[in-house]
């Protein structure tokens, strides 16, 4: 850890190639025989498994909005941990966060004092991409901005010119990385397409990796690697129960992996379930976690899989702690109707229904408090992002009061039977006190 140094990729906007390039570089350095690892800022459940797949190394979120800031320096020296190199990739444009300020790139890189590689989408750049980078080296000068990356450059042409645009400014170009068809991740509603779906992905990353290679000088961009910060013994959430059956597979995905790790940490034993393969969480488990994921894409298998589904109410029945998250609150309720209008029976303990039919995106950062129902501390902090809608929603007792990032009131969320209950909101961590 103490060798370990680290980069922020970044980029002016979404969709400029943050994610291409992290991927390409993550699998060119391990080629290399270096010891590379990756973080990822921001709330993101998709984006840190193709991480994973390109390192072979754990995958953080390290968020600045969300997570309290004696907890984020300990989850990079997590990251880094066996590591000479971390790449952190950022989120949305460099200086996008939450609404109401907080949770950006140059939050994190800031706070972590590493330097940024800013990725451009050159596809439409001429001299001016030399105004483009000048105005976000300026912006923000405690953000350092240590060198370009270029993107979808069309020719050697095109290359020479929007080189000598950026040096000409005294920063200088990591690298030049020509148009190429198939480089691209598929998607779906809530973004991409996760890893473990990707039947070629693999092929895609070496793709990454051999274009990152041939075109970025990885020895000029690891020289502005800078150290990362020391572990400050940040504690994740407390675990949900001593013995903890968490969901994982396609329909349950989006957990953060911090807070497994934190559980087992903590000593709390975290076995993992699959309710796709009709698994039952253990008849020991004192609580049971459902994360979200793509519930609706699998509903008629989770319908059909009555060792889950009754598995669920005998744990239930046992007075097991059961906890679901977006996608795991709407397997929780009565039923969920898919996106052709279909009505899938679920497991029916919590009196709710939910709907892709009638689609409304729900997103941004929440502000969480309950009443003690949780082993938890009352104030927590997450994010939502969900286009499946409430149905119906029945008797119960609800479980958070909510705020969003700007401290408006939403009001009332999530329902609570027993110690059955469940939300929208992805918990991140606890709030930090004042």
């Amino acid at each position: 850890m103490a060798d370990a140094k680290g980069v922020v990729i970044a980029a002016p906007a979404s969709g400029a190639g943050k994610t291409l390039v992290t991927l390409g570089l993550l699998r060119a350095y391990s080629k290399r025989g270096i010891a590379v690892s990756s973080a990822k800022i921001g709330p993101d459940y998709i984006d840190p498994r193709f991480h994973e797949a390109a390192s072979g190394r754990p995958c953080f979120n390290l968020d600045g909005w969300a997570m309290r800031d004696a907890l984020v320096p300990d989850l990079a020296a997590e990251t880094a941990t066996g590591s000479e190199l971390v790449i952190v990739e950022g989120v949305m444009g460099l200086f996008d966060g939450a609404a109401g300020g907080g949770g950006t790139t140059a939050d994190m890189a800031m706070q972590l004092d590493l330097p940024v590689i800013l990725v451009v989408d050159a596809q439409s750049q001429g001299q001016s991409v030399a105004a483009l980078v000048r105005g976000f080296a300026d912006y923000q000068t405690d953000c350092q901005i240590a060198g370009v990356i270029l993107n979808r450059v069309a020719s050697q042409t095109h290359e020479d010119l929007l080189r000598g645009a950026i040096e000409g400014i005294g920063l200088p170009v990591f690298g030049s990385l020509r148009r190429e068809q198939g480089l691209a991740l598929p998607s779906r509603h809530l973004g991409l397409v996760q890893a473990s779906e990707h039947a070629t992905l693999e092929t895609f990353i070496e793709r990454a990796a051999d274009l990152s290679a041939r075109a970025v000088d990885l020895d000029a961009l690891t020289s502005v690697a800078r150290p990362l910060p020391a572990s400050s013994g940040g504690i994740a959430l407390p675990p949900l129960g001593q013995r903890i059956a968490v969901a994982q597979d396609r329909a349950f995905g989006f957990s953060y992996p911090h807070l497994l790790t934190g559980w087992c940490k903590a000593r709390a034993e975290v076995r993992s379930f699959s309710p796709l393969a009709n698994e039952a969480p253990d008849e020991d488990a004192d609580a049971i976690y459902l994360p979200g994921g793509y519930p609706e894409l699998h509903a008629d298998q989770i319908a059909a899989s009555a060792t889950f589904l009754d598995g669920l109410r005998n744990a239930a029945e046992r007075d097991a702690l059961i906890y679901g998250e977006c996608g795991g609150f709407m397997v929780l309720g009565d039923y969920l109707i898919d996106a052709k209008g279909k009505q899938h029976a679920m497991a029916g303990l919590l009196p709710l229904g939910t709907s892709f039919a009638e689609r409304g995106l729900t997103l941004g950062y929440r502000r969480l408090e309950h009443d003690g129902a949780l082993p938890w501390p009352r104030k927590l902090r997450g994010h939502e992002f969900h286009y499946s809608k409430l149905h119906r929603q029945g008797d119960a007792d609800p479980l958070y009061e909510t705020q969003d990032s700007k401290g408006q009131d939403l009001g009332p969320v999530g329902l609570r039977r027993g110690r059955v209950m469940g939300s929208y909101a992805h918990v991140i961590d606890m709030e930090a006190e004042a």
